[in-house]
């Protein structure tokens, strides 16, 4: 299933350059710009409070975004850099490129686990410490996947899921070369009580020493 393009709403702004920008921030506005896709590039501006809040939230870089203007088709972008002002770190000017569907980016996308109820390890009490509950992925603009599926069934106490284990959607590759950890199966801490109570009962065993020959 296609992940869904979250929006983002913006205002076309008339007027380029310095004294433009300045303007905009004095009305409480983001400028910013789009360009790419071998079109020219447009002035645009956000309500400050709005993008301040979708830019906390995280994730904001690399995100797909539908960018909707009213009085123009919405366009699919991702940000390419946020310039923030030196003292108070806010946003003073955002820019976006352009994606055609064919576009190849990378985006964190999220871990989803099914089939726990087959799981024995959490039928034995096990816990599923998920290690990275999004992973960033190289995807094809136009077929984001919602998740990816980790399958738990048959999973035991003890293992660790690694990216390789997971099969990706079909075009999606993993951004980083090393095979990451993305969750593992711990035990129950009732049951490493007990394990650590055998250890610490078992006897001794002390080699007999020989005794010197006359």
């Amino acid at each position: 299933m296609a992940k869904e393009i979250p929006d983002l709403v913006a205002e076309a702004r008339t007027g380029t350059g310095k004294g433009a920008a300045r303007q905009a921030r004095r009305n409480g506005k983001v400028p910013g710009i789009v360009y790419g896709d071998h079109k020219d590039p447009v002035a645009i501006q956000f309500d400050f409070n709005q993008l301040l809040t979708k830019l906390r939230a995280g994730r904001f870089l690399s995100t797909l975004w539908n960018l909707k203007v009213e009085g123009q088709e919405d366009v699919r972008v991702i940000c390419r850099g946020v310039q923030k002002d030196v003292v108070k770190d806010l946003p003073t000017h955002i820019d976006f490129m352009r994606l055609r569907r064919t576009s190849k980016i990378n985006l964190f996308i999220q871990v989803d686990f099914i089939n726990q109820d087959k799981c024995p390890a959490l039928k034995r009490g096990g816990t599923l410490v998920t290690v990275r509950p999004e992973v960033e992925l190289m995807v094809t603009a136009g077929d984001i996947p919602e998740s990816i599926v980790v399958d738990l069934e048959g999973r035991q106490i003890g293992e660790t899921i690694h990216i390789s284990d997971v099969t990706l959607p079909e075009g999606a590759v993993p951004v980083t070369d090393r095979n990451f950890v993305i969750a593992n199966l711990a035990a129950p801490s009732a049951l490493l009580s007990e394990e650590g109570a055998e250890e610490a009962e078992a006897p001794e065993v002390e080699a007999e020493a020989e005794a010197p020959e006359a």
